[in-house]
């Protein structure tokens, strides 16, 4: 029965209680005669206490809540953004691979994870996400330890849409082209990295709807050139083979960075309405959309023009749309990339965000990454920092990028694949408003498919890749050892140090 008592706090909370003699919260004492339903209550209302960050998260209108269809366009733009960045799939394997690949991968890959950030997300619906999952089923230092490889995968895919934006507009500025090493490119990055920093901060809910808007505008380009298409594709051409070997870590990486992050849109759980919900029906739809985006634009312009492979480099996808519909047609998808790079950044930033806004409220970090913006409800101190790290690494090639941020998050995910099985081992009762169907053998042989895609991206990648992640993992376990000290020395301000309400009461500051 104590076994049963422990589980009505996440680990992490448990643990600020252990080092501090505080009185009880009401509600929060468990007594043995107490029924299991009750027990599985109080359990999820202890989750949601601190959703959002705590009673002033009451103060959010109902309608700055995320809905269905700006969370469809959040996820799109976490996990794809359009077929932006896909073109080095071709370049490595050449155009039938490509195809199959983002035929396969999408749902082998990504119904999964969606599956289980589904299910997680509605049962623990607070902000910090999969950190929450790992928290309660291994303790702190796991859930710490998954914080630090997806903020860490998060913030360096984020830098790669700025570096990215700046290819695009390389083709008709020179000066702003990679490998001119100029200050005009520099600024150009800079410069876009700190004003899309400032619109994430101006509210989650205008984030959500401008990523409606930009994906409905960066798509519309596709579509025009997949039907234009049509007649011009010659399946013969889908055949062409590359010249000399295929690079397979090049072409799984491509593609990999390009599926992943189906569970970024999870640290925001707590900004989104009815997550029970909300989250199922947005996932269904964005696996879909986001399948479509890629395959049917890949088609067509593999199909429809005679481009050897080698050929096929960041950006190549507006060239083949003016073969295919003219010179309009490539402007519209030049532009169409700027607009999806900034779809891109600002969703990852704002699920970054929110992840180190649940860290501290789950008291993994101080209690000023809680901080909002009074206004905009924003945690401005968590986007700044973002920023930050974001800036640090925006200037390392495109390559090492993908290839760091894909094995931190390939380590995350295993992590958070096995916390989500050992819940359903070890806690079968706890309520699930959204329950995946299937009993925990099918679960595990469902996980099983991307667990060994992610063990292979981690074995192909280079020694560079392994001594950067290596180093970052170091830092993430010790991060964690400098928490727990500054905790107890009282060094830093923790949720929950003061009293149990304290973390409810987190103070909004503007900037």
């Amino acid at each position: 029965m104590n076994q049963e008592i422990q589980i009505t706090k996440l680990p992490s909370q448990r643990q600020q209680q252990q080092e501090l003699p505080l009185p009880p919260e009401d509600g929060t004492i468990v007594k043995d005669h107490t029924s299991q339903d009750e027990q599985q209550q109080a359990a999820q209302g202890r989750h949601g206490a601190v959703q959002g960050g705590g009673h002033h998260h009451h103060h959010h209108r109902s309608s700055s809540k995320l809905t269905v269809l700006p969370l469809i366009f959040l996820i799109y733009f976490e996990v794809a953004g359009g077929p932006y960045g896909s073109e080095r799939a071709v370049r490595a394997a050449g155009p039938l691979f490509t195809l199959l690949g983002f035929l396969v991968f999408p749902f082998a890959w990504g119904v999964p994870e969606s599956l289980v950030t589904a299910e997680l997300s509605a049962a623990l619906p607070g902000n910090g996400g999969f950190v929450r999952w790992a928290d309660l089923a291994f303790g702190p230092l796991a859930g710490s330890l998954l914080g630090t490889w997806k903020y860490l995968s998060c913030v360096i895919n984020i830098a790669a849409y700025p570096a990215l934006v700046a290819d695009y507009l390389g083709r008709v500025i020179p000066a702003v082209a990679a490998g001119t090493g100029g200050r005009t490119r520099t600024g150009t990055v800079v410069g876009m990295t700190l004003f899309l920093s400032f619109v994430n901060y101006t509210g989650l809910s205008i984030v959500g709807w401008g990523a409606v808007v930009l994906g409905l505008v960066s798509l519309a380009p596709f579509v025009l050139m997949t039907g234009i298409a049509v007649p011009k594709m010659r399946p013969r051409r889908w055949t062409v083979q590359v010249e000399g070997s295929k690079d397979w870590r090049l072409f799984f990486n491509t593609l990999f960075w390009n599926l992943n992050y189906w569970d970024s849109a999870s640290t925001m759980a707590g900004e989104v309405e009815r997550p029970e919900r909300t989250f199922p029906r947005a996932m269904a739809v964005a696996v879909v959309l986001i399948a479509a985006s890629y395959l049917l634009p890949l088609m067509a312009a593999t199909g429809a023009t005679d481009a050897p492979p080698d050929t096929w480099a960041n950006g190549y996808l507006a060239d083949a749309a003016g073969i295919i519909g003219g010179p309009w047609l490539k402007y519209w998808i030049e532009a169409g990339a700027i607009l999806s790079s900034v779809g891109m950044f600002e969703a990852q930033l704002s699920s970054g965000a929110f992840q180190l806004l649940g860290m501290a409220e789950l008291g993994l970090l101080p209690a000023v990454f809680a901080r909002r913006a009074t206004l905009s409800r924003t945690p401005w101190v968590a986007i700044a920092a973002s920023t930050a790290v974001t800036l640090a690494v925006s200037f390392l090639s495109f390559d090492d990028v993908v290839a760091t941020a894909n094995f931190l998050y390939s380590l995350g995910t295993l992590l958070e694949f096995a916390a989500f099985l050992w819940l359903r081992a070890r806690q079968p009762d706890l309520k699930r408003p959204y329950r995946v169907p299937l009993p925990l053998p099918a679960l595990a042989a469902m996980c099983a498919v991307p667990s060994a895609f992610l063990a292979y991206v981690c074995v192909v990648a280079g020694w560079r890749v392994f001594a950067l992640a290596g180093g970052l993992t170091a830092l993430g376990v010790g991060l964690h050892g400098a928490m727990r000290l500054c905790r107890a020395k009282r060094w830093l301000r923790f949720e929950g140090q003061q009293g149990q309400g304290d973390h409810a009461a987190a103070p909004a500051h503007t900037v």
